[in-house]
């Protein structure tokens, strides 16, 4: 069976350049870079080599990067790790209604320790108003966090112009790029942000392994104690073949995306188009333009998106209904439903991601699977029978 990936925005195959950068780490350089012998110094260069790396993506600093296990740990890092700091007090932070579950989760456990939130709204679009931001600023606010970009929807988000807002209220802003780092330029400098998530392997890079830019002087606290590792900001033994694996993979992103860019971002137009002209009652959910290009969240009006989704793998699709943190469950996206989407719309959703890999061919072949399985699903649905009839 043929087997064609169009779900990268859930996780991404590593780089032929990146597995070949990080095998000497996983034998003969197997050293603790904590370590004071010749062991532990030879991969200690190799450490810190990627951090310049990372850093250099993101016009950061080398020591304003840490190394963590991923997203989810960064998001939970920059908001615990920032609050944490007043539990006696309390304070105020404003977030999304569109977040990924990792930062909205993250705010809910603080609420449960006496901290306030307020979760902006959207539009139709799933856009973020900054001026939604401004008129939510308290004066006990300490902390703005808002999403580079939509993992579900590709959504970019105004962070320039909110990163101002909290600068001249004095208040921290964080933002989970994991969605965008590899993907876009960022430079963390123009944008102003204090902290900054990505995690490796949504651009090629091994699981388990991201990273954090916490801006020179802000005080962040630890997560996880013990060792002296990163600063004393994330203890334990630092995954020096994740890590140099990551460096790489910085790299060879900083390297290949403007062709990258072009290419993906072809493709998806393409697919986009041909599947508005062949199949009707489909709809594009997000901005017609400010969106990451590699992604498409595509609406197919009056069917079941979990039954598509398993027909599609049965031809060796692989393509996702959502959040893949979020894909065990079966509850409506929290994304669609706070861009108020038509149910009959929402439940038919879709999300293509493209990557490394991914061809024109391939593309075709979605082209001609999709329209007939979409034929079959209505064919059978209560709903599409009742829309014909009216």
């Amino acid at each position: 069976m043929r087997k064609i990936y169009f779900d990268h925005n859930a996780t991404t195959p590593v780089h032929p350049e990146v597995k070949e950068a990080m095998l000497p780490f996983l034998d003969e350089k197997f050293g603790n870079p904590s370590s004071s012998h010749w062991a532990g110094k030879e991969v200690r260069g190799y450490l810190e080599e990627a951090r310049k790396k990372v850093a250099a993506l993101i016009n950061a600093e080398p020591h304003e990067i840490v190394f963590t296990g991923g997203g989810s740990e960064g998001d939970n890092m920059a908001i615990k790790g920032l609050l944490f700091r007043n539990l006696k007090k309390g304070g105020h932070i404003i977030t999304t209604t569109v977040e990924h579950p990792a930062v909205i989760r993250s705010c809910r456990y603080m609420e449960s320790l006496g901290f306030e939130a307020t979760y902006l709204l959207v539009d139709n679009y799933g856009m973020l108003d900054p001026d939604y931001v401004k008129k939510a600023v308290r004066k006990d606010t300490l902390l703005i966090s808002v999403m580079y970009a939509n993992n579900e929807t590709g959504n970019i988000y105004p962070i320039r112009e909110i990163s101002e807002i909290a600068r001249e209220c004095s208040i921290a802003f964080h933002t989970d790029a994991v969605q965008a780092v590899g993907k876009i330029p960022i430079d963390v400098k123009d944008l102003g942000v204090d902290l900054l998530t990505a995690s490796g392997h949504k651009f090629n890079a091994p699981k388990g392994v991201g990273f954090q830019f916490i801006r020179k002087g802000l005080e962040v606290h630890p997560l996880i104690t013990g060792g002296h590792q990163e600063k004393s900001l994330r203890a334990g033994t630092e995954n020096i073949p994740g890590i140099v694996a990551l460096g790489k993979a910085c790299e060879i992103a900083e390297r290949d995306m403007a062709q990258k860019q072009a290419a993906l971002g072809k493709m998806r137009d393409r697919l986009e188009s041909s599947i508005l002209k062949r199949i009707p009652q489909t709809l594009i959910n997000g901005h017609p333009e400010n969106r990451i290009y590699n992604t498409s969240n595509i609406s197919f009006k009056y069917i079941e998106s979990e039954a598509l989704l398993v027909l599609l793998d049965m031809q060796g699709i692989a393509v996702s209904t959502g959040s893949a943190c979020s894909s065990d469950y079966s509850e409506p996206s929290h994304v669609l439903e706070a861009m108020h989407l038509d149910p009959l719309c929402s439940r038919g959703a879709l999300r293509l991601s493209l990557g490394y890999g991914n061809t024109e061919d391939e593309a075709d072949y979605v082209l001609e699977v999709l329209g007939p399985l979409v034929e079959r699903l209505r064919g059978i649905s209560p709903f599409y029978a009742r829309s014909l009839a009216e």
